[in-house]
């Protein structure tokens, strides 16, 4: 018999709300079975919840996440699925890597500005 499982296990698992899951169910990412009101969640919809938080975590959009669940086929070892994360791990980096230079940059026209200013009171404290 498939271990499933209840939205109450997830949530208490993941450490996240059962609201949060029924929001990734709401955009299709999760598909549970219903029985009546009750939602039964398959080891694949555990997984696809795993990687869509491990995603978020790393700054993936919810369209990245989808596409990486897409992707899960553990019958192929997952080899398109593990292509892809390092595809967009590159991407990310890489972004991160631009962010951090424009962070930097924007620090130096900081301390300009900031010693400017400071020469300019300096300069208005001395003459007064």
């Amino acid at each position: 018999m498939a271990v499933t499982y209840s939205i109450s296990d997830l949530a208490r698992e993941l450490d996240i709300t059962t609201r949060t899951i029924r929001f990734y169910e709401e955009q299709g990412m999760l598909s549970p079975e219903r029985r009546g009101q009750e939602r039964i969640y398959s080891a694949r919809d555990r997984v696809a919840l795993k990687l869509i938080l491990r995603g978020k975590r790393l700054g993936f959009s919810l369209a990245e996440c989808r596409e990486l669940i897409e992707l899960y086929d553990p019958d192929s070892g997952n080899q398109k699925q593990l292509n892809s994360m390092l595809a967009k791990i590159a991407e990310r980096r890489a972004q991160l890597e631009q962010q951090l230079l424009d962070i930097q940059q924007m620090q130096l026209e900081l301390d300009t500005a900031e010693e400017r200013c400071r020469a300019a009171l300096e300069m208005a404290n001395t003459t007064a």
